[in-house]
């Protein structure tokens, strides 16, 4: 293992029955990051997840994980040491794990016995988690009568309680409404501030854009990259887009005297038009000169970078092309072989 790394995943694959839902994962995190995987429903996201706690076993590969023990640091196998692992890890599902008629000091005091620890230490615990995680207030309400926000805040308390180097989630903010998901964010933030690593995975992918240090895109259960998302966006995108809003909005003119060179496309959405290009600083000129011509007058001209819910269409449009292809030669050269 890497010095940095916390857990190394190498060529893991997982299948029910016939159907397989990993196929040969293998990647790193690092001690500290916040890593986020992404994919379309039914990638492997969550399976993916349960292995890495140990709660599902691999067909193929190993997992392994670094885990600090009154004997120092340790490397171990999470399918055979799940006596260490487990310690070293929070994991919060989908699924809510509190109890509804407890407290929320009594769910955090209930899961700090589950690991055998004093009184004292879990007290300790649970307050510096009622801060952090702003539930002081509410540290005497019966679960089930928390805010949707709350309930997940105490969730993720819930998963801390022992104090884990890693906390694992699943689909976080699911359900939530943008502001109190927006909260949650900022928890993780904070969290992962203290020097936590965060494994989690999420269908908000501008939110993953901002709070990630790396993100993995899985498709089809193979992990076909991980890196940070800056990276991705050149990676995969090149070009930028102009929006443009200007009166009367004859665009469909502008667009008939607009020389096409540099520009990847062009077109009218709403009461703006846009333009993709790899090259606005030889655009922008172009276009205000022809949109003067039209008489048209600017009232607004913006240049908008690719979001990472624009890189992953990318991604999925461009690994399906070259699925097709791929189909398209196997059944040639069936169809070759079956008439020679």
């Amino acid at each position: 293992m890497g010095g940095d790394a916390v857990f190394v995943v190498r060529g893991i694959t997982k299948r029910y029955a016939d159907r397989k839902i990993l196929d040969n994962v293998s990647f790193e995190v690092t001690r500290g990051e916040i890593l986020g995987l992404i994919g379309a429903s039914g990638t492997g996201k969550t399976t993916l997840l349960h292995m890495l706690v140990g709660f599902l076993p691999a067909n193929k590969g190993d997992i392994l994980f670094r885990a600090s023990t009154p004997k120092g640091i340790v490397e171990c196998d999470v399918a055979h040491h799940q006596d260490i692992v487990s310690r070293s890890y929070g994991f919060a599902s989908q699924h809510p794990s509190f109890y509804e008629r407890l407290t929320v000091l009594e769910n955090l005091n209930y899961f700090g016995s589950l690991y055998d620890m004093d009184h004292g230490q879990v007290a300790q615990n649970a307050e510096v988690l009622l801060k952090l995680l702003q539930l002081k207030a509410h540290s005497h309400v019966l679960a089930q009568h928390l805010s949707g926000g709350m309930q997940r805040r105490l969730d993720i308390a819930c998963a801390l309680i022992h104090n884990p180097p890693v906390l694992i989630l699943d689909e976080p903010t699911s359900d939530l409404d943008p502001v109190i998901a927006s909260q949650v964010w900022e928890v993780l933030k904070r969290i992962n501030a203290r020097g936590t690593t965060i494994i989690l995975s999420s269908h908000h992918l501008n939110e993953l854009d901002a709070i990630c240090s790396r993100i993995g895109i899985l498709k089809d259960g193979s992990l076909i990259d991980i890196d940070q998302p800056a990276k991705l966006k050149t990676k995969y995108i090149s070009w930028q887009e102009l929006v443009i809003e200007s009166f009367p909005g004859n665009y469909d003119r502008v667009i008939q005297h607009m020389h096409p060179e540099h520009i990847t496309s062009i077109k009218r959405q709403g009461t703006a038009l846009l333009i993709r290009t790899e090259r606005p600083d030889l655009v922008i000129g172009r276009v205000l000169g022809v949109l003067h011509k039209m008489g048209e007058s600017l009232l607004d001209l913006r240049l908008v970078k690719p979001n990472l819910d624009t890189v992953f269409a990318q991604i999925h449009t461009k690994h399906s092309k070259t699925e097709h292809k791929q189909e398209q030669v196997a059944q040639n050269s069936q169809k070759k072989s079956e008439h020679s």
